[in-house]
């Protein structure tokens, strides 16, 4: 794995999230409390969350933060470990 491909996997992941509930990504920054330029660069792999904003995304969307981390091909499992569709 290199340099800057977690960044790359967890924006992947929230942005497979948000188009499998059919959001915006303005209603999914709203949902979480950020703006939306922001999400955009988490979801291009360009902003560097620390592991404190994560956990609170992942808590917010209702999945485990390590799930956000794992390369799912466009698939994330919710907390409980089912698959989200």
């Amino acid at each position: 794995m290199a340099v800057g491909d977690l960044q790359e996997t967890v924006g992947r992941n929230l942005r497979a999230y948000r188009l499998q509930r059919g959001l915006s990504q303005e209603a999914f920054a709203d949902l979480l409390g950020v703006h939306r330029t922001y999400m955009g660069g988490i979801e291009r792999g360009e902003r560097n969350l620390t592991l404190k904003s994560l956990e609170r995304i992942a808590e917010q969307i209702g999945v485990d933060p390590r799930e956000l981390m794992e390369p799912h091909d466009g698939r994330v499992v919710r907390g409980d470990g089912d698959l989200v569709e």
